[in-house]
């Protein structure tokens, strides 16, 4: 009777436990619209790195424009941290590259059927040689990646992103980024030079205060934030892989890089901005597949900084 006594209230308190404990609401529904994510990070340059014996060295790069193959990266990394601190969601349309500032955007064009989007780069990669830029799943689902794995694309730089829903963080020249004070300069006066005897040239006069530098034009860096909206551009007919090796204003160079190298490499030319590049490249090459069975023999050969390209 003792032990029944004890566990009569031992029982009903846990009945009324049970009782008055609430059911966690339901999870809501997936939400696809794009918003810039909640812990948006900082944005960054980054310091150079290496991986797999390769050097890397982000930096700013407003004329970015470039081709090469796309690839996609999925839940192995849903819920981590991306390289400038936001939460990598595969469900936005976000992406990795190896150099460029995080996070701005980029348009990413797909060469095979002209679709074309705006994403947000917020981390680093991809490190599978021969690979330009990693897409967020929701991404490559919009450019139709995800089937084929890879795609040729052209990814061309816009303009820096929205920071935890607010403007991007206004724009310093890089040149000058660390020799500025962190709060704006009061007056700053030189003083005049003593003359030199025997100097023909008369020492500059006292300046009252030194001139603000320049401000990059913000149309510069005129963007449009990723919406989703995929759009179709022209492309060409057909394109073709190649594997470059440098491209470089002066023939001598170009020369001198494929006599290091050697094998089936050639050099050849290309007009920009009244400019002749001599490229050093091999190919036209057919497939995804032949062009990195190619990077992978030239790289062994030493050609570290070789890359895929995407061309006519």
């Amino acid at each position: 009777m003792r032990l029944a006594a004890r566990l009569i209230p031992a029982v009903a308190a846990l009945i009324l436990a049970a009782c008055t404990t609430t059911t966690p609401p339901p999870k809501p529904a997936e939400d696809h619209t794009v918003q810039v994510p909640a812990n948006a990070g900082i944005y960054k340059v980054g310091q150079p790195y290496q991986v797999d014996n390769v050097w890397y060295y982000p930096r700013e790069q407003p004329d970015y424009d470039e081709t090469g193959i796309a690839s996609w990266y999925g839940p192995t990394f849903y819920g981590h941290h991306t390289a400038n601190g936001e939460m990598y969601d595969g469900n936005q349309l976000t992406a990795a590259h190896k150099t460029l500032p995080m996070p701005v955007n980029v348009r990413v064009t797909n060469l095979d059927n002209g679709k074309s989007l705006v994403v947000r780069v917020n981390d680093r990669g991809p490190y599978a040689r021969g690979r330009i830029i990693d897409l967020s799943k929701r991404a490559a689902e919009l450019l139709d990646v995800v089937q084929t794995g890879t795609a040729r694309v052209r990814v061309t730089y816009l303009g820096r992103s929205d920071m935890n829903g607010g403007p991007p963080p206004p724009i310093t020249p890089p040149a000058i980024a660390n020799a500025l004070p962190p709060v704006p300069a009061g007056k700053v006066d030189t003083a005049a030079l003593a003359i030199v005897p025997g100097a023909t040239v008369a020492p500059p006069a006292k300046v009252a205060s030194l001139p603000a530098p320049a401000p990059i034009p913000a149309a510069m860096f005129a963007d449009a934030q990723p919406t989703g909206q995929v759009t179709r551009v022209p492309i060409p007919a057909s394109t073709h892989l190649y594997v470059q090796l440098g491209a470089f204003s002066k023939l001598e160079n170009a020369k001198a890089l494929l006599g290091k190298v050697g094998g089936d490499i050639r050099i050849s030319t290309l007009q920009r901005a009244g400019q002749t590049l001599y490229r050093v490249r091999t190919g036209p090459l057919g497939s995804v597949q032949d062009a990195d069975a190619a990077l992978a023999r030239i790289t062994g050969a030493g050609a570290n900084d070789a890359h895929i390209v995407v061309d006519q």
